[in-house]
């Protein structure tokens, strides 16, 4: 979807949602619109339009510029058409000598304290200003510069992405409005009154030392060039733009990648987006530098030895000889000792070729994604008591709930679109009740408190969920109707028996999950009656031994009060990668075809045959931690790794290593050498989201076309290198284009069977099951009944985690991520986001560091069971006494050295949130940090040797 840059249509004040409809007439032309919109809407919306300044259809009414001056019969005075809504039978006139003259007496004002550098400035062509000193005919100042002014107004470079120009600000209170309404985070203000009105930063501070998350959404409601990218300075206006979908969160939003050749100027948040509706977070507007980075490795590289350099080589040789290494292998060792890993960052159709070839290439099922290691609890939850591995619901549903709870996710640092989206509906009057062992931004942040922050003991999920569900059911909260027609009952009566047990009470399981018995009961109620309901969780659920049979409580607690099934309600997962949905949609997992159809099924297995041409394997193949035990027994010796950093992101890292090590031939296919590549045989060069055609799934479910802006770098899209791998493995693969791969994907796949590239482009995006029963897509899922017929309530008995603090280890470590790093961070560590997280840090009670002696600043070290490692200390209330919390964003911190090998009971999800830990102060780096480091620079050296 190429087309030559223009800016997007803004018709000047929000969509009416209303559905009566007001007909009037617009300088002499009847035209209808609903009620409530506005008459510079009206007109907008039938070609008419009226200049404006403080107006933007992203932002309320205002009223402030007085260019927008309307004509009205019957009215006195000229009023503004953006704060006036229409009426039956009213009649509007647009254009007069009168208005005209007011009009450029307005502009005239601005203007006279304005530099006149329209040639040179960086948006000339592109300024609101300057168009609308055109559309009312300004053609002299007749005001000089000689008095007092703001022409000297020093400019703002602090932030990485964006400049403040002062001088050219004309206080249209846009960019506060946008900081507010659409982010949320209130870190703007106009200071003074009158001539001293100015744009503020919080406390009159620079955009970097504010409050400031640099979402961009101030940038882009300037109207002048106040608020300017610092790309756009540099490279220029920008000459086509490309629709595309971001690449680094589950949120999935829309931008408009802008261009000049095959250089991306800006990307700007696409205000059709249905996930994002034209906003955006730091990462997804600003953070996309990453991918022209110096690291990009743009050439297939071989070597026999991990102590050997480099060796620059072409794709026919790359693919040629990692396709020998894996059949002598397998003649060596046998056809399971080889498998891959695909990624939740690349598209569905390049993941879908990574388990086609291992299941019809490689003969076996040992195919895992790196979804295992965050949301594979949700799968099998959802699916066991819901009948669907995926959330209920759309963002936007969001804006209909009455109480929300959050529990194990902190949407404003890991999606932060969705978070301003929730804070919005906060800020409206819904209740909130935050379930984390953190005092997370939605505790308390800028007009928005948590009704009840329930700061559950890490380990302890499933025992506060019981709690929750045991006060609606002992009080009679229960939705009784519901359940009788939507559950099965028989189960629901076995379930009850169960939940209404005294042992569930707040009272007798506060000592378990630190949790007041008090908040936990009124946090019950509220929920249970308060209207509509909805649940959004992250991996502060999944990622525990009991992630799944969490995941089940959360479902129970929803079915057992109605909040399934329509508006407003819901079971949602926040995704933390950009195709972690459909990664697992694709049919990632050792057990699962496409759809979520177990491999064992044998008329499931006869239509994959069918297509492929081939016998599939009816067993089950490795996890990933499988994989790891397989290498270090011997028995696994291929891996082919496609774009995953499994030595980083894994737990138990010397684990992982050890298991790298032990693999004869590594292939690992990724944009950078991270830390897996290191260990590697092979790399073959990846491509960035801006390099390929494709489609991401994103956490509603919602499928979005992924549109190719520049050429793969390295002259491969990875579908193409998958592809080239499995033909040189004799497994035929011919696409000419991802369209076609999604074409198979719908004749296979039962809940994509409508689905093609015509159909997104036509509909903008699809949100699956899309079949003949919802041509268009499913916005809310159980609607009239659960996927499964009746919903299940499943047994969720609390079993303690085997990972419990003791006298040698006495806190508990948890993790999470920040807003303006990503997942590894090989991404964003490569872009000016570094400026705000350059190193990884650890959160501890000011309580718990007195202790021990700690300050904040200090070198800690981090000893756990099974590894340690060093950070510096943050001391600080957001975290309870006894809890300890880090991020996982650089490679050197060792986050994952320390965590355990404890995994979920059902899916081999690994319990990063709970590690029993000893903090100590220290002086210097760790052992492994040392090696680690070492083992970096030789690495690097044999990188640098190769391309020399």
């Amino acid at each position: 979807m190429l087309e030559f840059y223009e800016p997007q249509a803004d018709y000047g004040t929000p969509k009416s949602t209303s559905t009566t409809m007001v007909t009037l007439s617009i300088d002499g032309v009847s035209v209808t619109v609903p009620e409530g919109t506005s008459v510079m809407r009206a007109a907008a919306e039938n070609g008419v339009k009226i200049p404006r300044l403080c107006a933007t259809d992203q932002l309320k009414s205002f009223g402030s510029c007085r260019v927008c001056l309307v004509e009205i019969e019957g009215r006195r005075g000229f009023p503004a058409s953006c704060t006036t809504n229409v009426e039956a039978g009213m009649e509007v006139k647009t254009q007069s000598d009168q208005i005209g003259k007011l009009r450029r007496n307005v502009m005239e004002l601005y203007i006279s304290d304005h530099p006149l550098d329209c040639l040179t400035c960086p948006t000339n062509g592109d300024c609101e200003l300057q168009d609308t000193a055109g559309e009312v005919g300004l053609r002299s100042v007749r005001y000089g510069f000689e008095g007092e002014n703001h022409l000297v107004a020093e400019k703002d470079q602090s932030n990485p992405y964006f400049t403040f120009d002062p001088s050219k600000c004309i206080v249209c209170s846009r960019c506060v409005r946008a900081c507010e309404e659409v982010q949320g985070t209130f870190a703007l203000t106009i200071d003074g009154r009158g001539f001293e009105s100015k744009v503020s930063a919080s406390q009159a501070e620079d955009f970097m030392d504010s409050e400031c998350v640099s979402c961009g959404a101030c940038v882009n409601a300037c109207p002048t060039a106040t608020l300017t990218e610092k790309s756009i300075i540099e490279a220029g206006k920008p000459e086509h733009s490309v629709i595309t979908t971001c690449a680094y969160c589950g949120v999935g939003c829309s931008f408009k990648a802008e261009m000049k050749g095959n250089q991306v100027v800006r990307m700007t948040p696409y205000k059709d987006g249905k996930a994002n509706e034209g906003h955006a977070c730091v990462k997804g507007r600003f953070a996309f530098g990453y991918a022209t980075h110096k690291d990009r490795i743009t050439v297939p590289m071989i070597r026999d030895s991990i102590d050997d350099p480099w060796r620059e080589v072409s794709w026919e040789e790359a693919v040629n000889y990692t396709a020998q290494r894996f059949k002598d292998i397998q003649a060596h060792y046998g056809r399971t000792s080889i498998g891959a890993i695909s990624s939740s960052r690349c598209t569905n159709e390049e993941v879908y070729l990574v388990q086609k070839m291992v299941r019809a290439g490689f003969g076996n099922n040992n195919i895992d994604t790196c979804a295992r290691v965050c949301h594979s609890p949700t799968g099998f939850g959802l699916k066991t008591t819901l009948g669907e591995s995926a959330g209920t619901q759309t963002f936007a549903s969001v804006a209909d709930a009455d109480v929300v709870i959050v529990m194990g996710a902190n949407p404003t640092e890991a999606h932060p679109v969705f978070g301003s989206r929730l804070k919005r509906r906060l800020r409206e009057g819904a209740k909130l009740i935050v379930i984390d062992p953190r005092k997370i931004e939605l505790v308390s942040s800028p007009h928005i408190t948590a009704d009840y922050h329930l700061p559950v003991r890490p380990g302890t999920n499933v025992t506060l969920l019981n709690a929750l569900a045991h006060v609606v059911v002992n009080e009679g909260l229960q939705a009784r109707d519901y359940i009788a027609e939507r559950c099965d009952v028989a189960e629901f009566e076995k379930w009850l028996t169960f939940i209404g047990d005294d042992r569930h009470s707040p009272e007798n399981t506060a000592s378990i999950t630190g949790v007041d018995a008090a908040d936990l009961r009124a946090a019950a109620r509220l929920y249970a009656t308060g209207g509509n309901g909805a649940i959004f969780y992250g991996l502060g659920v999944t990622e525990h031994s009991q992630g799944s049979t969490a995941v089940m409580a959360i479902a129970n607690l929803a079915m057992l009060t109605g909040n399934i099934g329509h508006q407003g309600v819901g079971v949602n997962p926040l995704r933390g990668q950009n195709n972690v949905q459909g990664s697992c949609d694709m049919g990632s997992f050792p057990h699962e075809l496409p759809g979520y159809r177990h491999i064992s099924d044998k008329a499931t297995r006869d239509l994959f045959e069918g297509e492929w041409g081939v016998t599939l394997d009816s067993e089950p193949g490795l996890r990933i931690p499988n994989m790891f035990d397989a290498a270090l027994d011997g028995d696994f010796k291929g891996l082919y790794c496609q774009g995953e950093d499994i030595a980083q992101s894994d737990p138990n890292t010397q684990h992982v290593e050890a298991a790298l090590r032990a693999i004869e031939c590594l292939v690992v296919q990724d944009i950078f050498l991270n830390e897996t590549a290191k260990f590697a045989h092979v790399f073959l060069p990846g491509a960035s989201f801006l390099e390929k055609d494709g489609t991401f799934t994103n956490a509603e479910r919602r499928i979005s076309r992924v549109r190719k802006v520049m050429p793969p770098l390295s002259g491969k899209a990875d579908w193409e290198g998958t592809m080239a791998l499995a033909n040189a493995l004799g497994c035929k693969m011919e696409y000419n284009h991802p369209s076609e791969i999604m074409d198979e994907i719908a004749r296979l796949t039962p809940t994509f069977n409508g689905v093609s590239y015509d159909r997104i482009e036509q509909l903008g995006s699809i949100q699956w099951p899309c079949n003949d029963d919802s041509p268009e897509g499913t916005p809310i899922m159980h609607v009239d009944q659960f996927v499964r017929g009746k919903g299940f309530f499943a047994m969720t008995e609390y079993v303690a985690t085997t990972e419990r603090a003791n006298r040698k280890f006495p806190l508990l470590l948890t993790t999470g991520r920040i807003l303006s790093q990503y997942n590894v961070g090989a991404q964003t560590r490569r872009t000016e986001n570094s400026e705000w997280h350059g190193e990884d840090v650890l959160e501890i009670h000011p309580h718990d560091a007195e202790e021990r002696g700690i300050n904040h600043g200090d070198w800690v070290g981090i000893n756990s069971r099974v590894g340690d490692t060093v950070l510096r200390a943050d001391v600080t209330e957001k975290v309870k006494p006894g809890v300890v919390y880090t991020t996982f964003h650089h490679p050197v911190s060792g986050a994952n050295v320390i965590t355990t090998d404890n995994s979920d009971w059902a899916t081999n999800c690994p319990e990063y949130k709970v590690t029993a830990v000893q903090i100590s102060k220290v002086t210097q780096p760790s052992n492994w940090q040392a090696r680690q480091k070492s083992f970096d620079k030789q690495q690097q050296g044999l990188l640098k040797d190769a391309r020399h």
